[in-house]
């Protein structure tokens, strides 16, 4: 149990609600001159300097003045066996698993090489100021542990989970149903809710699982109501295709899903592009979430993304990298191809809701909003410090800027990892950047 405390002083920002529109000051919380203290991994207070430096005059500062703190990023796609293939020139979404994907996760049968990418990744995604992500491990037992523990580590907040995968596969990435369903269970005995670890039920799609191993991905559904769901759906309209041949007594791609139990508020759908109608009703009943990757979907050529479409028939959609088709580990940059293939359908995504979307709203998605996602007292001390100056443009462009959302439509469209400052995992900084820590002044009583 880490019990040191550490105020952290600089400019707070974190949403309390979705942001209505780009002037709805009522969904965040904005301290010019703010302090967190922190305490135990977790967030102890949130307020002005001035308050919490009388409240607590024998903790250290650390002064990030003039940047900006803001809740850690939360990824909700990322698939971990995939680091080494992102920017893999020239293919679709099939053609690019077969040729890519696959022959790469085989290489997660080894637990040195599994070992030796999640504790890259974990670093990668701290430099990024992404704090808990979501991610596909490979069909081994041994990647989900490498993953784990290299989280543990870090005592970040991380859910993955074993892929399901006994078809239309290589050799050496398929299990079977019963294997799928029995390594399965003991990584969630192992691993789920232990520390901060969290699991997630893995089919990779329908095309890579039969109707015996979604059968049996349902029972664990079933068994561990409380562990996530992720899987993919409508990602690509070949992938459609060859998914309802596989499946032809299903209504729609959503309905393999449906018919194994598989969709509730925990299950998370990458990608979710081409839904029907029958399919989108089908979300907005059980509360499954879509999760929007545009830098992958512009890179396989995949498609558009209704996020207008979708959120208004009240459903709750998330955003990721999912790197490796994804091509950048950056939720800023995540967010700043979001901007554009929102542009291209006549919709707007204003930097109040694109920052709300990548902290508590993902975790809104999650359903963890209780523990990450804002700067809430007894939350995690999971924190990102951004500056909009890092770099010569984004400096040029902030000396006319003159409102908090031009400084974060500036992070968005130009940001990157050299704009994250420092993070804060579990109250403790991960990149050690250049703040300036004091010992604190006493106040006269």
């Amino acid at each position: 149990m880490k019990t040191d405390q550490v105020l952290l002083r600089g400019r707070i920002l974190s949403f309390t609600a979705e942001p209505k529109g780009p002037e709805d000051r009522t969904a965040y919380r904005y301290i010019e001159d703010g302090a967190i203290l922190l305490g135990g991994g977790l967030i102890r207070a949130t307020g002005s300097y001035d308050q919490l430096s009388r409240q607590a005059p024998a903790v250290p500062v650390v002064d990030h003045r003039p940047h900006l703190l803001m809740p850690g990023f939360i990824d909700t796609h990322i698939h971990y066996p995939q680091v080494q293939v992102i920017a893999s020139w020239g293919a679709q979404l099939l053609d690019w698993l077969n040729s890519y994907t696959f022959p790469e996760e085989t290489r997660f049968a080894d637990p040195a090489h599994a070992e030796v990418m999640a504790e890259w990744l974990m670093g990668q995604l701290c430099a990024q100021g992404t704090t808990t992500a979501v991610a596909y491990a490979s069909v081994h037992e041994a990647s989900v542990e490498a993953f784990f523990s290299a989280a543990a580590r870090r005592d970040m907040r991380m859910i993955t989970g074993k892929v399901m995968m006994d078809r239309n596969a290589p050799e050496a990435l398929r299990d079977t149903p019963q294997s799928g369903y029995d390594a399965s269970k003991r990584l969630i005995a192992r691993w789920h809710g232990k520390g901060r670890a969290g699991y997630a039920i893995t089919p990779r799609f329908a095309i890579t699982s039969s109707p015996e191993q979604l059968e049996m991905a349902g029972a664990l559904v079933a068994e561990h109501p409380d562990c996530h769901v992720q899987t993919h759906l409508s990602e690509n309209r070949d992938e459609i295709a060859y998914t309802l041949s596989l499946y032809p007594e299903a209504p729609d791609y959503l309905g393999v899903y449906e018919r194994y139990g598989l969709l509730g508020p925990k299950t998370l759908l990458g990608h979710s592009i081409h839904l029907e109608p029958r399919e989108i009703d089908l979300l907005a009943a059980t509360g499954a979430k879509p999760v929007f990757c545009p830098t992958s979907n512009l890179f396989l050529g995949s498609g558009l993304f209704d996020d207008a479409g979708l959120r208004a028939r009240g459903i709750c959609n998330a955003v990721a990298t999912d790197v490796g088709a994804g091509t950048s580990y950056s939720m800023l940059q995540t967010l700043n191809e979001a901007y554009k293939v929102l542009q291209l359908q006549g919709q707007k995504l204003h930097p109040l809701r694109a920052f709300h979307w990548i902290t508590r709203g993902n975790a809104v998605a999650l359903g963890l909003e209780d523990r990450i996602g804002t700067l809430e007292p007894g939350t995690e001390a999971d924190i990102v410090v951004l500056d909009a100056s890092a770099t010569e443009p984004m400096a040029l462009r902030m000396a006319r800027a003159q409102t908090l959302s031009e400084e974060l439509f500036v992070l968005q469209m130009l940001g990157d990892e050299r704009a994250v400052a420092e993070t804060y995992v579990s109250g403790v900084p991960q990149k050690r950047g250049a703040a300036r820590v004091r010992q604190p002044e006493l106040h006269p009583a």
